[in-house]
């Protein structure tokens, strides 16, 4: 299970240290591609190959699920860890997560999130929650 908070930067190259917690789990062959509140999302092969087969049951003929399919489809890379530990972000996902310099790398469960600092950390986001807007979600959820 991916979690935990890492704060981070890219280089002029646009690449990005992948925090050492999150490289054994993701392996050296990763894909990344956009994620849901301008934020980009890193899957493990295992993790993507599932997530392949959940979006394949989605039916054609719903405009919405192919919409939502292409969304995820259409910006996604199959990347690799280099001996480093970075990863290249090309720069189409870069402006999508408008992301320049700083950024912020969490782990959610069974993927990875790349933000930019400042988009994490506005309240929306989760990265600066307020603790009364915490609990409501955990009951709403049934935390």
């Amino acid at each position: 299970m991916l979690m935990g908070e890492y704060q981070n930067s890219i280089d002029a190259k646009g690449r990005m240290i992948v925090p050492s917690k999150f490289r054994d789990e993701l392996g050296y062959k990763c894909v990344l591609t956009k994620g849901l509140d301008e934020c980009l999302y890193i899957y493990p092969m295992e993790q993507w190959m599932k997530l392949q087969e959940k979006l394949a049951t989605l039916p054609l003929s719903d405009a919405k699920a192919r919409s939502f399919v292409r969304y995820f489809y259409a910006s996604a890379v199959e990347s690799e860890v280099d001996k480093q530990g970075r990863l290249t972000i090309p720069p189409g996902l870069r402006t999508y997560a408008h992301i320049d310099k700083e950024l912020v790398t969490i782990g959610v469960l069974e993927r990875v999130e790349i933000w930019s600092k400042q988009i994490y950390e506005s309240a929306e986001n989760g990265g600066n929650l307020d603790p009364n807007e915490f609990a409501a979600q955990m009951e709403l959820y049934k935390i």
